[in-house]
């Protein structure tokens, strides 16, 4: 009986020094961005201004959130998906980028730059080569050297963030860090949020700013992600105070004004932005006929939950000529891409 309790406190002695020694490794190696930072850009722009410009929003779900997936945060089972799956995601990935080129702006989240999930594959780069003549810069919100979850098969380290990708003269890429935060221990294990910026000289003076954002997930509350909208607005209103053309994309993780689930049975704990979360004149634009993200608790099928939570929001100062979900039965991403034609006025 003495040898069991001596082995029964051997192992919740190694289990306590285990949890230990995640929590300070992860406290001194989290990642602390600063509120702003200019980014680097890389590559030549081939495209130039035309009267109307062309812009998808994607979350790929970095390769490895495909139809085939479920994911353990979800009520799944899976916390990397297998290598064969993450080359399939990734190949038809690049093959939409690659038919797309007639795009002007390309504004990507969850894309890694290294990580295990992934294969330590750099997703930004390997994605640039399929679009030519694109300048690009990358925005990293999830840095963690190691995410200690689910405790017997540990997602291991994460460098992932936002890409934008733009054929037009763009230049001025920036991120803009949120102030959101789940408490401590749990914040040094998530991800470090906001939203990236970049502009392009129009030929009146003014400039195109174009905002690629994610933000926060798993926030039952909402009052995360009300703080984050409130930042990226404020960031906004002042570039159109300034005469400035602005557009706003990417994954909110809450669904447009009045919009209502296809399936609503047994799904998220469903947000909706507010129309008076834009100041007056500005439009949030979204298409409500094509769902734009499943939950992942299982592989995809016609039973799976959808929703619609990828969408824009424009200044007055811009025409929305055209928005256009792209069904894809979600094969290559848990998120389907957006597709808007705009036209500043």
């Amino acid at each position: 009986m003495k040898n069991l309790l001596k082995w029964f406190a051997s192992i919740a002695l190694l289990a306590g020094l285990y949890v230990c020694g995640v929590l300070i490794y992860g406290t001194v190696t989290d990642f602390n961005p600063p509120d702003f930072k200019a980014l680097p850009a890389y590559g030549v722009p081939h495209g130039s201004i035309d009267s109307t410009i062309t812009i998808v929003t994607w979350n790929i779900g970095y390769s490895g959130q495909g139809a085939r997936a479920d994911f353990f945060y979800d009520g799944g089972n899976q916390v990397r998906a297998p290598k064969d799956d993450v080359l399939h995601y990734r190949q038809g990935i690049a093959q939409f980028f690659a038919d797309q080129r007639e795009v002007d702006v390309f504004l990507i989240q969850e894309i890694d730059s290294v990580a295990h999930r992934s294969q330590r594959f750099d997703q930004v780069r390997y994605f640039a080569d399929f679009l030519p003549g694109y300048r690009f810069s990358f925005a990293v919100n999830y840095d963690v050297k190691f995410v200690p979850m689910p405790l017997f098969n540990p997602m291991g380290k994460v460098v992932s963030g936002l890409a934008t990708y733009s054929r037009l003269p763009a230049d001025h890429f920036e991120r803009h860090a949120f102030q959101s935060q789940f408490s401590w221990p749990t914040r040094i294990f998530f991800l470090d949020r906001c939203f990236m910026s970049h502009r392009t000289p129009l030929a009146n003076g003014k400039d195109l700013v174009v905002i690629n954002t994610h933000c926060s997930a798993y926030d039952t509350s909402g009052t995360m992600v009300a703080d984050e909208i409130r930042r990226i607005v404020a960031f906004a209103s002042n570039e159109y105070d300034k005469g400035n053309y602005v557009i706003i994309g990417g994954d909110w993780n809450q669904c447009p004004p009045n919009y209502h689930p296809i399936n609503p049975e047994g799904g998220y704990n469903e947000h909706r932005l507010r129309e008076d979360q834009l100041p007056q004149g500005w439009q949030w634009i979204a298409d409500p006929n094509v769902p734009t993200n499943r939950k992942l608790n299982a592989p995809f099928s016609e039973a799976s939950y959808t929703t619609v939570i990828d969408h824009f929001a424009i200044s007055p100062n811009v025409e929305a000529i055209s928005v256009q979900g792209i069904d894809q039965n979600f094969e290559w991403s848990d998120h389907q891409p957006v597709k808007i034609t705009v036209k500043p006025r």
